[in-house]
């Protein structure tokens, strides 16, 4: 039978307090994972690499949609498995606007490159142009996501060690990872 508001509960105890909004912890502050754990890596980078270039990969080779088709199925199975760790992580990224600002400036790069060199009439048309510029947006892609990890972990040690200064109690329940963040 559903509860509607004007159901009244029969059970209290049947159903958890709700725990206040402010006592949740949100954004960067609600990841505890150790910092170490958190850091993507390097492989990962190339599937984002092959995703940023695929347009013009596709361009180049058409027969490569099936493959690309397949590495996002494994890019999916593989954040949902192997990265299960960090998607607080990429959550919390989302929602700065930092990383939005990457996401966004990536898809003007891609629009805004092929337009201005389409109005100057250097139109990327070989196979060999494609193939270079799937490379070139894979190279850009790696560096701003690079970028983009280190400032956010960056941040995250930040945030842990003013926790650990106002709150040592919790800082005592959470040590820092001693790994160094570059």
């Amino acid at each position: 039978m559903f509860r509607t508001a004007a159901t009244p509960r029969t059970d209290p105890a049947a159903e958890p307090a709700a725990e206040p909004a402010a006592a949740r912890p949100k954004g960067l502050a609600a990841v505890t994972e150790p910092i170490s754990e958190l850091r993507l890596p390097v492989w990962f980078f190339g599937f984002e690499a092959v995703f940023a270039g695929a347009f013009d990969l596709f361009k180049a080779f058409p027969a490569v949609l099936p493959a690309l088709g397949v590495l996002v199925i494994v890019n999916i199975a593989v954040s949902m498995t192997l990265m299960r760790k960090r998607l607080r992580l990429a959550k919390a990224l989302w929602r700065g606007k930092e990383t939005r600002k990457v996401a966004i400036g990536l898809v003007a790069l891609r629009l805004g490159s092929h337009f201005a060199l389409n109005a100057v009439g250097v139109a990327v048309t070989s196979t060999a142009a494609h193939v270079a510029y799937a490379v070139l947006l894979g190279a850009i892609t790696i560096g701003l996501l690079a970028f983009t990890q280190q400032a956010a972990l960056r941040a995250l040690e930040k945030s842990r060690a003013n926790a650990a200064q106002t709150d040592p109690a919790a800082a005592a329940a959470e040590p820092l990872d001693a790994a160094p963040v570059a």
